[in-house]
């Protein structure tokens, strides 16, 4: 059984961040947490992030901000764990305590626009696909830089990102208090269930026994700990299938679409992609295909 696990970044030897490139045959599969902020960018890899009490779907070119103490899993698609396909990830991260050094930078009048977007990341956010190319030359310049210049650049990095519009917030929920290994058990085998039988008809019954939870206790103990009802939830994974079909065209009609996500009629899939999505299923494709 997983668990949300308190993960312990490596600290570099004289050093104030620590800058970590990877690449492996697939993400860290893990629910986990670190006191650090951790400032992803996916060069390549897709899959499914869970950041704190929202899920969505990730791709090569995004760039996330992960908020200190905020569970999260970026789980990759299961093509990543055949052999035969032989695909791997490759990313970049930066991670940095925010009640480290940083504060007391934090506190000069000239980093008053950091410290906000600092304090705002605790949340999570995610740049916009135009604003994350822009930063991953930032990111570059980091990773070709030491001492005091990668430091200087870092700080330059924040100062791009505080000034940037159009960030999208992960969670509803800052995640500063610390969460029991218990809870995070229980959370996890909730994940992991939905994830790996969203195309079948998921009673609260099945998924209560899987947290050994009475159907009434299980929904109180859900809501408390995502701010949303399950069945919420389990939309949004079926729905984030949908939508990966729909960006790589591996589908026949939209009735396949929604058979193969986990609805059983495209009357209910309609209206619930359009109230996640804020699209009808035929305009989302078009927009997406159109932008490539």
């Amino acid at each position: 059984m997983m668990k949300v696990v308190q993960f312990t970044i490596p600290v570099e030897i004289d050093n104030s961040i620590h800058l970590q490139e990877d690449k492996l045959p697939h993400f860290y599969e893990h629910l986990h947490r670190h006191t650090e902020t951790q400032i992803t960018w996916v060069i390549s890899g897709e899959g499914t992030l869970i950041a704190g009490n929202t899920m969505q779907r990730f791709q090569s070119g995004d760039l996330f901000v992960i908020g200190a103490n905020q569970p999260h899993l970026f789980k990759s698609d299961p093509s990543y764990f055949d052999d035969a396909n032989r695909k791997s990830i490759h990313s970049l991260n930066i991670f940095f305590n925010p009640t480290g050094f940083i504060a007391q930078l934090l506190a000069f009048p000239e980093m008053r626009g950091i410290k906000k977007f600092v304090t705002a990341s605790s949340f999570g956010m995610q740049a916009s696909e135009k604003d994350a190319a822009k930063l991953s030359e930032h990111f570059l310049k980091i990773r070709n830089s030491t001492a005091g210049f990668r430091l200087a650049y870092f700080i330059e990095l924040l100062q791009v990102m505080a000034n940037l519009k159009k960030w999208k917030y992960l969670s509803t929920e800052s995640f500063e208090f610390t969460i029991t290994d218990s809870e995070g058990l229980r959370m996890n085998d909730i994940y992991r269930y939905t994830m790996e039988h969203f195309t079948e008809n998921i009673t609260l019954d099945q998924i209560a026994a899987v947290v050994y939870l009475t159907p009434q206790s299980f929904c109180r103990y859900f809501k408390k700990h995502t701010s949303k009802t399950y069945i919420i939830f389990l939309n949004e994974v079926r729905i984030n299938e949908a939508c990966k079909k729909m960006m790589e065209m591996d589908f026949d009609s939209i009735s396949t679409i929604a058979y193969q996500s986990g609805f059983n009629n495209v009357v209910t899939f309609n209206r619930v992609f359009k109230s996640i999505t804020g699209k009808a299923p035929r305009e989302y494709i078009k927009e997406y295909h159109k932008k490539e």
